[in-house]
């Protein structure tokens, strides 16, 4: 990878400040935006504006005067900038070489201007026409099994594109429509639904303003979700205790100095942000959870002795709840050494976290990737919504349930049909609007398609977005067989890796980005999005197009499934290519409930609110109650502990939202230079022998359960305030080391977040 050598200094500052301020304008200045980047910025998350093409942070009704964070400008920019990829560039370019090339060199080529098509005998893509495209990909369509091609979503596209993706999915005849959720936060999907009933969290920003303690576990907010740093802060200066469990110390958990701070900016301080720092070793937050639990289940055995009030809520877990007995018992088995050893937290650092809680009105659970990217995540979620549930803190105002979204629509592309499980998606609702018998076979998940293409039953491959060959695990094995599929087709705005591993047959269609101007027949178009707290907002773009010959992802469907598919009458593509408020109506009438007057409500300040049968303790369970769950294993990794073996914590950097890489600085991390580092505990480097800067390779230690050897050298060892036998290290750079089946048992979510390695020197 290119880069300089790593460079490690402490960043002796806070989150956000001058540092986030210099970070925006140097990608500005390196990606040369257009003039009106800075007004799309100005109008960015706002009302009537354009809805940020990052993360699926909340966008308030009365924002403030620059509602868009560090991350959140940098996507802006970059997806505004001047370069611009010809048909020129894949003229002085084979694709093998492409391949070759660093992931930021081939993004800083910029924006894609026309429709391209693979040209084996010259191994470079060639101009094309969309008419040309589309008919020959529908061709490829038309020539295989529709259960042997997948439609895979990356998570930015709207609502409108995806209920129509997920509509031409199935009149072609498949469900096999995975997303990133998959990859990042299916077993959210998959674990609060089973305990809950509601397959996303409970709170509304409103909670935010009124509770009085946080538990926060497995996210880093100053890269990847910055906005929140706000609220935070918010928090922490009225009084609320934010308890964080990570095995890194991330400096957007600790201070924060807020940019619309003037004051703050120049002569004030930094606002603390952590009451608590509990660095917990990868997986153990299981056993980090539980001792929290006896804790508390002990504060309130005190409280019933002492004639006190309880600290428990017994109306709430008596009307509301099942399984609590069997909970309590096992919380009073286990033992604090168990505790201990499986978390690397010690017993006084657990009860303080349970004093705070126990301590504590209203307290809201915020996680992320960290707690669910495990082979045993949906059960670490299940201990999180254990202790949320033992004082009633779920369906209640300030308290509650919220995963943290990566993508700026996946929660809502799930909500309007992208989902491979037939059971989720609105079949009587096809059958009423388009008499459409959908397929009754569920269909891929991300793992089921690589487990598909690996085996050669996997033909085709459309991707709306991403850079999903990159994103998987086991690249050694996935990457050769991607190449062997007859068709691959890409819906994307800049190149990458991923289309540098083209089929039989391959196309890439260039789209608009989100800040663009989306002129159809009917007039400039709007788009919907939903964010992490189930609100949903119009975001209309404004910007000239990178090229006259883009189209938007909802045109491109459109396009694609009018050419492979037969004509029926109420199939009106035309229709609703031509004006996206039909679509929208459609949404209402899939899915009255929530999306009713779906058009008038999207551009009211805040968005609105699709709601959350949770969040007004109404439990869509198996027992019609909330679910106290028993978990299995107190550290959820799945491969324990072995002499030699450490667990891999894969990381995003500061200059980086998933597979785009923006630079190669992780300013808050005090890393500059090379992405191919691992970062090490400095005891355990000198328990190894191992010295600063020494480059060592990591293999992929799972005690035999599969013959193939998984391995990523040349990486930089750096000290690092780790948990003893933990490294860290970035995605998607090793992802190669990660077994495909290697996932959470649930979701199939891939466990990334504690892989087990050796060091081979």
């Amino acid at each position: 990878m290119a880069g300089t050598l790593p460079d490690p200094k402490e960043y002796d500052h806070a989150s956000g400040g001058w540092g986030s301020l210099k970070g925006i304008s140097r990608i500005e200045h390196n990606s040369r935006a257009g003039p009106g980047a800075l007004d799309t910025l100005r109008e960015q998350n706002k009302p009537g504006g354009y809805m940020c093409s990052s993360c699926a942070w909340v966008k308030p009704p009365n924002p403030h005067p620059f509602e868009f964070c560090e991350n959140g400008a940098k996507a802006t920019l970059w997806d505004l900038t001047s370069n611009r990829c010809t048909p020129e560039f894949f003229v002085r370019h084979t694709v093998s070489n492409l391949r070759e090339w660093d992931a930021h060199d081939l993004e800083m080529e910029g924006r894609l201007t026309h429709p391209m098509r693979y040209d084996a005998a010259q191994d470079r893509y060639v101009e094309t026409t969309w008419d040309v495209a589309f008919a020959a990909i529908a061709a490829k369509l038309r020539a295989v099994d529709p259960k042997a091609v997948t439609f895979y979503t990356s998570g930015k596209a709207g609502l409108e594109a995806s209920y129509l993706y997920a509509l031409f999915a199935r009149m072609y005849g498949h469900n096999n429509l995975p997303d990133s959720s998959n990859m990042c936060h299916e077993t959210t999907s998959v674990g609060l639904k089973k305990v809950i009933g509601s397959p996303v969290g409970t709170c509304t920003l409103d909670d935010l303003d009124h509770c009085d303690a946080i538990f926060y576990l497995g996210q880093n907010p100053g890269t990847n979700s910055p906005r929140i740093l706000h609220n935070l802060q918010k928090a922490a200066e009225r009084g609320c205790r934010i308890v964080v469990f990570n095995p890194l110390r991330e400096k957007g958990l600790m201070e924060f100095v807020n940019p619309q701070r003037p004051v703050q900016m120049t002569v004030g301080s930094a606002t603390k942000l952590d009451h608590l720092y509990l660095q917990v070793r990868p997986g153990g937050d299981i056993a980090a959870l539980l001792g929290v639990c006896k804790q508390v289940i002990a504060r309130d055995d005190e409280a019933q002795a002492e004639g006190s009030a309880r600290v428990l809520d017994p109306d709430f877990i008596d009307q509301h709840t099942d399984g609590f007995d069997a909970f309590i018992a096992r919380v009073r088995n286990t033992g604090w050494d168990e505790i201990e050893r499986n978390s690397c937290l010690t017993r006084t650092e657990l009860e303080a976290a349970g004093d705070v809680y126990a301590t504590s009105t209203r307290v809201i659970g915020i996680y992320g990737m960290g707690l669910t990217q495990h082979v045993h995540g949906s059960q670490s979620i299940g201990l999180l919504v254990n202790l949320l549930l033992l004082s009633g803190n779920i369906g209640r105002r300030g308290a509650g349930c919220s995963p943290i979204r990566g993508h700026s629509n996946v929660q809502g592309q799930r909500t309007v049909g992208i989902t491979e499980k037939v059971e989720l998606a609105p079949v009587e609702k096809y059958r009423e609007l388009f008499d459409l018998e959908t397929p009754r076979e569920d269909g891929h998940t991300t793992v089921d398609f690589i487990g598909a293409l690996l085996d050669g039953s996997n033909k085709g491959y459309i991707g709306l977005g991403g850079n999903l060959a990159m994103a998987v695990p086991d690249h050694d094995s996935v990457h050769p067989a991607w190449r062997e599929m007859d068709f691959t087709v890409h819906i994307a705005t800049k190149f990458n890796h991923t289309h540098c591993l083209p089929g039989k047959e391959s196309w890439l269609l260039p789209c608009l980005v989100r800040a663009e101007e989306d002129m159809q027949e009917s007039g400039s178009q709007q788009v919907s999005v939903e964010d992490s707290f189930s609100h949903v907002y119009g975001s209309i773009g404004r910007r000239q197009p990178a090229s006259e010959h883009l189209r938007s992802e909802t045109a491109i469907v459109c396009g694609l499934a009018k050419a492979a598919l037969p004509s029926h009458p109420k199939w009106r593509w035309d229709e609703w290519e031509a004006d996206y408020a039909r679509i929208r109506d459609l949404i209402a009438r899939t899915f009255p409930d929530e999306f009713h007057d779906m058009n008038e409500r999207m551009n009211q300040p805040g968005g609105f609110y699709r709601g959350n049968p949770a969040h007004d303790r109404v439990w869509k369970t198996d027992s019609g109650k909330a679910e106290f769950t028993d978990p299995t294993a107190l550290n959820a990794c799945g491969i324990g502990d072995a002499p030699g073996r450490f667990h891999l914590v894969t990381l995003r950097s500061n200059d980086q939202f998933n597979t785009t890489i923006y630079g190669h600085s992780d300013r808050l991390r005090g890393i500059e230079g090379s992405r191919m580092i691992v970062l090490m505990r400095p005891e355990d480097m000198v328990a190894q022998g191992i010295e600063e800067g020494r480059q060592i390779t990591l293999e992929t230690d799972v005690d035999g359960r599969d013959g193939n050897v998984r391995r990523v050298g040349g990486l930089a060892v750096l000290p690092y305030d780790l948990p003893k036998g933990t490294l860290a290290g970035y995605f998607p750079e090793l992802n190669p080391l990660v077994p495909l089946w290697y996932h959470d048992e649930l979701s199939k979510t891939p466990a990334s977040k504690g892989i087990p390695v050796r060091i081979r020197l």
